[in-house]
């Protein structure tokens, strides 16, 4: 049976008279209560990670329906992006028109996650809608894939906002939001069958066990991939 313990307000007093003397800063009692727990053998308990917030395949293509009646060609074209390349916001409104390469319908994210640059793929299909939206932002001599009407580029806000929108008409009990979507197409493409070693170098994904593994895979294995199951994408 345990004792009644000694408030911790207490105790806490108890130590300080002894730790006083020491001048402590927030370093120095950090590492000693490390070490407090080693001597006690108390372990850290570990925060339970919560599983995000996958969106269905009906509800993708209820949200997806919403937009397209929308007639909003822009706001299409952003979506599908999100979509089908799996990018971050933050990456998304920092594609420049030349970083889209319609050859190998790839388009270079500069400066990602991390600082890194990398390649992501994007469907055959997806190819000439999004070469129309090219050509226009083209023709208003923009910069940027996505920009305002000022000719400023779309901000994280901006985007959040459009995808928010077309959220709350389709009656979505969570908000689509661009990571949400970005979840939604590595899982997918994960119930596909293609590994996580291929999914990875165009993800932007890090993972310290397999990272030797994946430092050896191009970006070509993981398209050819990619391009073999895209076509079954419900949207």
């Amino acid at each position: 049976m345990i004792e009644k313990r000694v408030s911790a307000k207490r105790k806490a007093r108890e130590l300080a008279k002894y730790l006083r003397a020491e001048r402590p800063d927030y370093a120095y009692l950090k590492r000693v209560f490390q070490h407090l727990r080693d001597e006690l053998e108390i372990e850290v308990p570990k925060a339970l990670k919560k599983l995000p917030y996958v969106p269905t395949e009906e509800e993708l293509k209820r949200y997806y329906e919403v937009v397209w009646k929308a007639k909003n060609f822009q706001d299409m074209v952003i979506l599908k992006t999100l979509m089908y390349t799996g990018i971050r916001v933050s990456e998304l409104i920092h594609i420049k028109l030349t970083d889209i390469d319609f050859n190998y319908c790839q388009i270079r994210i500069n400066k990602g996650k991390g600082s890194k640059d990398r390649i992501v793929p994007f469907p055959q299909s997806f190819k000439e809608l999004l070469a129309m939206h090219v050509d226009s932002m083209k023709k208003k001599q923009a910069v940027y894939l996505f920009e305002s009407s000022w000719k400023k580029k779309y901000s994280d806000r901006g985007i959040r906002k459009i995808l928010a929108k077309y959220s709350e008409e389709a009656g979505l009990t969570q908000n689509l939001s661009p990571h949400k979507l970005r979840h939604f197409l590595l899982t997918w493409l994960k119930k596909q069958g293609i590994d996580d070693a291929l999914i990875q170098p165009y993800s932007g994904h890090e993972s310290r066990k397999s990272l030797e593994v994946y430092s050896k895979l191009a970006i070509t294995d993981a398209q050819l991939e990619y391009n073999q199951v895209i076509n079954k994408f419900p949207v």
